[in-house]
């Protein structure tokens, strides 16, 4: 790859959804430590539909104010994903960056990667090769269309670059540099725990269960979102169960007329900010989830996660010891469930090779030295 015609780089970064800002965090500190080699500006799609939560997670994680917010909102996929087009292609023809990066596999990642390619723009993709090959998930389509159209990409553990490489992606545009993810949670960990929002909402240390649940497939179906309720409420016989719920689920429960359902023993909590779910998810005894994310952090924190679905993108989360996958299987769930409760010996496991906060600095220092003279991609790997 050429080196630009100047002698910073100009890069649009994206995001959208409360994943994306948790990710670019790091980025944007590492990108600062660069002023005279690096030009960026943060686009905001607004794909995430709660303004207010957007606000709280840009403050908690210290994310500059977005250069450019397009005020997307929600809608269907195709809806989505056209709109966020329409409204990013100005701002590319405005900036003209080298460079749009993207992050994660959200509608936003997929809808500005293919206006950076139509455009003739290098696209950065950041969290590339994880695959739970599972087509019927709106985000392996996004995460498969991202990394093929992709110049750069960025993994967070080997086993994403053996996917890329199957898929044909040339080794000398995959660079694996760690989680920035890993990176926000290991920054702002002693923050959440000065946080201590658990006591705050009259929470025990390991003594309750977190919940999540937003997936399509978990909360679209009314007989799925039923059985997982019914599953919730027989744990919640015996262990407080916290569950911040996710709008889309909070909308499907009343549609379904599953919220009077509920067990008294769930503390139903409006979407939170990202110290005090991080505090809340340090101290849980154990975190149900449909989160891709969540599965990681839980990893680092070493905290017991039970995936409710059938594959995971990331299989490494299973394979250090800390997740295991249940389904929708009540009987496994509930078996999983009360084996990680009884376990009273803490538990062990290994960390992820490179998930150790410095992901963001290998990024930032890579694309610095692509814009040398003289380096190319394939000179930068072999030294």
């Amino acid at each position: 790859m050429k080196k630009p015609p100047h002698s910073h780089i100009k890069i649009l970064c994206v995001v959208g959804a409360r994943p994306n800002f948790i990710k670019i965090a790091p980025i944007i500190d590492a990108f600062k430590k660069f002023p005279d080699k690096i030009e960026y500006r943060l686009v905001h799609t607004e794909q995430h539909y709660d303004k207010a939560m957007s606000h709280l997670f840009f403050d908690d994680l210290k994310i500059p104010k977005p250069h450019y917010t397009l005020g997307v909102g929600s809608g269907s996929h195709a809806w989505q994903t056209a709109e966020i087009m329409k409204r990013f292609e100005p701002i590319v023809l405005k900036y003209n960056p080298e460079f749009v990066l993207v992050v994660g596999d959200v509608n936003s990642t997929i809808a500005a990667g293919l206006v950076a390619k139509k455009l003739g723009k290098k696209l950065i993709h950041v969290e590339a090769g994880l695959r739970s090959f599972d087509i019927n998930m709106p985000e392996e389509i996004n995460r498969m269309l991202t990394d093929r159209i992709s110049d750069v990409l960025f993994t967070t553990e080997k086993n994403a670059e053996k996917n890329l490489i199957k898929e044909g992606v040339e080794k000398n545009r995959i660079f694996f540099v760690g989680n920035v993810m890993i990176d926000s949670l290991l920054k702002n960990k002693q923050k959440a725990e000065k946080n201590k929002y658990h006591e705050k909402i009259g929470l025990k240390n390991k003594n309750y269960i977190l919940l999540t649940l937003h997936r399509p497939s978990n909360v679209d179906n009314k007989e799925n979102l039923k059985q997982l309720i019914e599953t919730v409420n027989s744990i919640a016989e015996k262990t407080p169960v916290v569950f911040p719920i996710h709008p889309r689920t909070k909308n499907k429960m009343k549609e379904f007329h599953l919220t009077d359902a509920i067990h008294k023993n769930i503390l139903l909590q409006n979407p939170l900010g990202y110290l005090e779910f991080l505090n809340l998810m340090a101290h849980a005894g154990c975190v149900l989830t449909d989160s891709g994310g969540i599965q990681e952090e839980t990893t680092i924190l070493r905290v017991p996660c039970v995936t409710l679905r059938e594959s995971t993108e990331r299989p490494i989360t299973v394979e250090c010891g800390y997740n295991t996958l249940v389904g929708h299987d009540k009987t496994m769930i509930l078996k999983t469930v009360k084996k990680i409760l009884e376990k009273t010996k803490k538990r062990s496991g290994k960390i992820p090779e490179l998930w150790d906060g410095k992901a963001a600095e290998r990024i930032v220092k890579i694309l610095v030295k692509m814009t040398t003279p003289k380096i190319t991609f394939k000179k930068y790997r072999n030294e």
